[in-house]
C-alpha cells in the first residue's frame, strides 16, 4: 500500500523520486513582496520556509523577499529578527554560509497600505523589476486584502507575471468574503489569485488523492453501501495564545471549519476528476459543498456541538481558562462538534462528524473512515469481538495510514480473532524529508500552479453552510459548552455520535 502524492503541485517538488529522495527544481527569478512581513505568521512560517527552500537551491540568484509592515525599521534590524526567527523555526542548526547568502535576499520596506504616500519606497524597490515574476502575499488582516490590491494597481505596481495570496479567512461571512473577493478582483483576474490553506500543502492530504483514485482496491468501497461514517479531528493542544482579540472575534467555527475541515471533507466525499488539472479538481470539491445539508435552526442543537475551554491541566501543566486570559466572559466557541450530511447519490445516509479545538487532550488530526459490520459472523464471539474495518489517514503529528482488519492469533487453542493493523508510516517508508505545507505551497505561487489553493465559488460556497450554522445558534440562543483544558472536549461532542450506537475513534 505504498503510495506517494500524485497531484499537479507535488510533481513540481518531485520531478524524479528515487529511493525516496525527491529532486528539487529551481523556480523562475522573482520577487516576493509579504504585507505583514514582519508579524507572527511571516517570523514563524513563511520565512523559515523560504529559507529551506534557499538551502535546498530551489530559490535562483537575483530573487528577492521584500518584507512590508507600518513599522519603520532599519534593513540591518529586520534581518537581526530574522535570523532570531529561523534560529527557532526552521530546524536547519546554526545559521553558516546558507544564511548570510539568503540574508541578501532579504530586504525590508515601511508601508501603510492606507495611506497613498507611503508606498513611494516600494514603488522605488520594484522599479526596474518587472521581467521577474511578482508574487504579493497578504499576511494581514482581511481587511487590508482589497486596499493593497488596489494599491497596487493605482501606483503602477502592476506586472505582467503577478499573482498575489490571499491568507485565510477570507473574511469572516458570505457577505464580507464577497466585498474581499470583489475589491481583489477589480484588481486582479481569478486565475492570479492564490487563496491559501495550508492543510492543502500537507503530504498527508495530498495523498488523500493517490489513495482514492491511484489505487483498484479502495474506490468500489468508498460509498455509501459499505461505510458507515466518516470522522474527521482537528485536535490542538495549544489555547488561542496571541490570537486571542482576532479569534475572540471568529471563533473555531469560522477559524477552522470554514477552510480546513471543509477541504478535508471535500477531499474524502468528491467525486473522481477527470485529471489532476486545478478546475478538475476544484470543480469536483465545489459540488460536494454544494450538496452539503443545511443545518437550520431545527437541527442545530441535534447536529452541533459549541464549547469553550476553561482552565485545566495540558502535558501536566496548568493552564488558564479561555475567560480568563481573554480578561472577560464570551460566548465565542474554542471547541466545535458537527454532523454534517451530503445530499447525493454516493454519501446519502452517511454521516461526516467533524471536531476541532483548542485546548485538547493532544495535538492530533486525523480522518478515520469506518467502514460497515460484516453482515454475518461465522466465528464464535465468546471470546472476542469482530470488529468493524476502519482506514485512519493520520495527517500529523505523525503523517501515515492505517488499515484495521481483523486477522487470527498464531497458536493452537480454537479459531481466535484479533484487529491488527497495517501501517504505513510516511518517515520509515521513504526515508526523507519532504517540504512542510507552507514550503509547497510558496513554491506552487511562483510555479503559478493554482491547483493546491481554494477557488473564489469554493470559499464563499462554504461561507454559505457556514453561515447557516451560525444563524441556526442565535436562533436557538444556542449556549457555549465548557470543557476542561486536556480533555478530548465536552461530553455533548460524545453524545452527538453516542445517540447513534457510534464512538469517536480517539479519545472521548
Amino acid at each position: 500500500m505504498t503510495f506517494i502524492a500524485l497531484s499537479s503541485g507535488a510533481l513540481h517538488f518531485a520531478e524524479n523520486l528515487e529511493f525516496g529522495v525527491a529532486n528539487l527544481i529551481p523556480v523562475d527569478p522573482f520577487d516576493l513582496i509579504i504585507f505583514g512581513g514582519s508579524g507572527d505568521l511571516a517570523m514563524r512560517k513563511l520565512l523559515p520556509a523560504l529559507y529551506h527552500r534557499h538551502n535546498d537551491g530551489q530559490l535562483p540568484a537575483g530573487s528577492r523577499i521584500i518584507s512590508v509592515s507600518r513599522t519603520p525599521m532599519a534593513r540591518e534590524q529586520f534581518v537581526l529578527l530574522v535570523r532570531k526567527a529561523i534560529e527557532e523555526h526552521a530546524n536547519a542548526g546554526a545559521p553558516g554560509d546558507a544564511w548570510h547568502a539568503f540574508a541578501e535576499r532579504l530586504h525590508y520596506v515601511d508601508v501603510d497600505a492606507l495611506a497613498p504616500q507611503s508606498w513611494d519606497s516600494l514603488r522605488d524597490l520594484l522599479e526596474g523589476h518587472e521581467e521577474k515574476i511578482r508574487a504579493v502575499y497578504m499576511a494581514t488582516p482581511p481587511s487590508l486584502f482589497g486596499p493593497i490590491a488596489q494599491g497596487f494597481a493605482e501606483r503602477g505596481l502592476m506586472s505582467p507575471d503577478m499573482r498575489i495570496v490571499l491568507e485565510k479567512p477570507v473574511g469572516r461571512d458570505y457577505p464580507t468574503a464577497r466585498e474581499i473577493n470583489d475589491a481583489v478582483g477589480r484588481c486582479f483576474p481569478e486565475s492570479q489569485i492564490y487563496r491559501i490553506d495550508h492543510y492543502l500543502g500537507k503530504e498527508t492530504v495530498q495523498n488523500i488523492l493517490a489513495l482514492r483514485f491511484g489505487n483498484s482496491l479502495f474506490e468500489p468501497l468508498w460509498r455509501r453501501e459499505v461505510v458507515d461514517h466518516v470522522q474527521i479531528t482537528v485536535a490542538e493542544q495549544l489555547g488561542v495564545e496571541n490570537r486571542i482579540d482576532f479569534y475572540d472575534d471568529i471563533g473555531a467555527l469560522r477559524d477552522m471549519v470554514q477552510n480546513h475541515m471543509l477541504q478535508l471533507l471535500c477531499l474524502v466525499a468528491m467525486e473522481a476528476p477527470s485529471s489532476l488539472e486545478d478546475d478538475a479538481v476544484r470543480d469536483e470539491k465545489l459540488k460536494v459543498l454544494r450538496a452539503l445539508r443545511p443545518i437550520t435552526q431545527n437541527d442545530a442543537h441535534t447536529s452541533t456541538v459549541r464549547a469553550q475551554y476553561q482552565a485545566g491541566a495540558v502535558d501536566g501543566k496548568a493552564v488558564t481558562g479561555y475567560a480568563e486570559a481573554l480578561g472577560r466572559q464570551s460566548d465565542t466557541e474554542t471547541f466545535v462538534a458537527i454532523k454534517a450530511e451530503l445530499d447525493n447519490w454516493r454519501w446519502s445516509g452517511v454521516p461526516f462528524y467533524l471536531r476541532t479545538g483548542k485546548r485538547l487532550a493532544a495535538k492530533h488530526s486525523e480522518i478515520v473512515i469506518q467502514f460497515k459490520p460484516i453482515p454475518h459472523s461465522i466465528f464464535s464471539e465468546s471470546s472476542f469481538t469482530t470488529r468493524p474495518n476502519k482506514l485512519s489517514i493520520m495527517l500529523q503529528p505523525n503523517e501515515g495510514v492505517k488499515l484495521s482488519i481483523m486477522a487470527k492469533q498464531p497458536g493452537p487453542g480454537g479459531f481466535r480473532l484479533q484487529q491488527v493493523s497495517l501501517d504505513l508510516s510516511f518517515a520509515e517508508t521513504f526515508g526523507a524529508t519532504y517540504p512542510d505545507a507552507y514550503e509547497r505551497l510558496l513554491i506552487e505561487v511562483l510555479r503559478g500552479n493554482p491547483a493546491l489553493f481554494m477557488r473564489r465559488d469554493e470559499v464563499e460556497t462554504a461561507w454559505q453552510w457556514i453561515d447557516g450554522i451560525h444563524a441556526a445558534w442565535q436562533a436557538r440562543g444556542q449556549q457555549v459548552e465548557a470543557y476542561f483544558s486536556g480533555s478530548w472536549g465536552p461530553t455533548q461532542a460524545s453524545l452527538l455520535l453516542d445517540r447513534e450506537q457510534r464512538a469517536w475513534e480517539l479519545g472521548t
